[in-house]
């Protein structure tokens, strides 16, 4: 008996296009005010105002990595506080367990940016080509000179919207009018034409051509996510025990008892926007869009049969449904323990980003000390200490300061900017405004002082008021050190004259 010849398969399955049918109902009205507010938000943020004054830029959202900036309104954020950032990113991470745990996979369905941009292009593949049977056709006829032309207007339409997209993006790190300008006079920087022609192919490719692709094969997050789903997550779901068996209206008709509510007409699966038939059961493929529901109630009220075949709903309660059980109401199926958990975490770490953000300090004092030498013995006698300040001014102001020295009796400080005999207890100078100024601070005691901590203190001297303080040490010589020799001695104050005169 002879072997049968093996059949040759590929290691991928080809791909079937997938052509949406239009649908309107109460999720595909909630899909179009999602995606016009997350377009609007994404298009137009770029240009709102925001009045920060003469010493700050004036556009409301702004990542400035010129000057390591952060605007989002009244809000700035210094690179020092990008614990703000990471708190916003583990709230963004939780807030996708939140809504996961609640209504399943509806951030994909809804607000994910390769679901509106795809839904996008399918309205206008509707606009050019016509509604689905229509698609078809096209898709199967022969290149003639009609669907060339089609083509090339729905893939430059494709176009403007990728170029649009990608032009949007790099406004939020660079003043939107300036930078538009700019671009279009060849003026802008290397960066800003790579990064729009990037993110212009990238939506062209994923949002034209990829679509469901990317839902089903590259992103990782279906993946996580139905491992975070079980019996009580909010699905959607297709009652098999009202359904099956499945039959036209003639067949049911010829036989009441034998077949279910599903009349087999398939406009679930028409209007997926990922192509897979919901009939099937729970799969990666579903984004939890609910278009299924809106077609397959509308067939429900055009057969006279209840709405609900397709419905949200859990694994437990369908079975609890299916036993002849009411179904539960669905705000009561979303507030369970762990979307209760998911929610708790969620606030605790937004209130913890705002009780910091509201109680941060807009002045700001670092000191770093000069380790070699630790100290040097003048010439007099006394002990100097040098430290290099840094005084940090978040306003978008100029604001007049103040240093002083808290401890530390009898002893003065001075800067390279004075020389010792200006010395006193506190320094005066004008902080530029959302700035660091570094600022070189000597510090001299009388002799026989001993180690000991003392604190700078940094003062606003304006009305608002407001300061800082740090508390360092004072090295100084202890007595079982060895006095330094003559010759030390003299060069400490050579050296020390030397500093004065070039500060003079």
């Amino acid at each position: 008996m002879r072997n049968p010849a093996p059949v040759a398969t590929g290691l991928y399955e080809k791909r079937r296009g997938v052509f949406p049918a239009r649908i309107d109902g109460t999720f595909r009205r909630l899909k179009w005010a999602i995606m016009a507010i997350t377009l609007a938000i994404y298009y137009g943020a770029p240009w709102l105002r925001w009045d920060r004054g003469p010493y700050a830029p004036d556009q409301a959202i702004l990542v400035d990595l010129a000057h390591r900036r952060f605007y989002m309104f009244a809000i700035e954020i210094w690179p020092q506080e990008f614990y703000f950032v990471a708190g916003l990113l583990i709230m963004a991470g939780i807030g996708l367990f939140l809504v996961t745990s609640a209504v399943g996979r509806a951030w994909c369905g809804y607000a994910c940016p390769q679901t509106v941009w795809t839904d996008l292009f399918q309205h206008v593949d509707r606009f050019i080509d016509g509604d689905r049977n229509a698609q078809l056709r096209l898709h199967q006829a022969p290149w003639t000179a009609s669907k060339v032309a089609r083509r090339l207007l729905k893939w430059s339409i494709y176009l403007v919207i990728a170029f649009w997209t990608g032009g949007a993006w790099i406004m939020y790190f660079a003043d939107a009018p300036t930078l538009v300008r700019e671009f279009w006079s060849g003026q802008a920087a290397p960066v800003a034409y790579g990064s729009v022609a990037v993110l212009t192919f990238t939506t062209f490719w994923l949002g034209g051509f990829m679509r469901e692709q990317v839902c089903i094969y590259m992103c990782p997050w279906p993946r996580i996510q139905t491992a975070m789903l079980d019996e009580k997550s909010l699905i959607v779901t297709y009652k098999d025990w009202r359904g099956e068996t499945r039959g036209s209206l003639k067949q049911a008709a010829k036989d009441p008892g034998t077949y279910g509510d599903c009349i087999d007409c398939n406009q679930c699966v028409a209007v997926c926007p990922t192509g897979i038939d919901i009939r099937e059961g729970p799969q990666i493929g579903c984004i939890t869009c609910a278009l299924c529901i809106d077609a397959c109630d509308r067939v429900m009220a055009q057969i006279g049969r209840p709405r609900g075949l397709i419905d949200y709903a859990t694994l437990e309660d369908a079975a609890k449904e299916k036993a002849g059980c009411p179904p539960t109401p669905h705000r009561k199926l979303i507030w369970h323990p762990r979307t209760l958990v998911y929610l708790g975490i969620w606030s605790a770490i937004g209130a913890g980003l705002l009780f910091a953000l509201g109680t941060r300090t807009h002045i700001d004092l670092a000191v770093q000390k000069d380790r070699n030498p630790p100290f040097m013995v003048l010439s007099d006698g006394s002990v100097r200490n040098a430290w290099t300040l840094k005084l940090k001014n978040m306003e978008r102001r100029p604001r007049p300061m103040q240093v002083a020295l808290q401890g530390l009796p009898g002893a003065v400080m001075w800067s390279d900017a004075m020389g010792r005999d200006e010395a006193g207890r506190t320094l005066a100078m004008t902080v530029p405004a959302d700035t660091v100024l570094p600022l070189r601070v000597y510090v001299a005691a009388p002799a026989g002082t001993a180690e000991q901590a003392f604190h700078f203190v940094l003062a606003a001297t304006d009305a608002e008021g407001g300061g800082d303080r740090t508390e360092t040490r004072f090295d100084a010589p202890r007595d079982d050190d060895d006095t330094p020799g003559d010759h030390e001695r003299a060069d400490h104050e050579r050296g020390d004259h030397e500093r004065e005169e070039h500060a003079r």
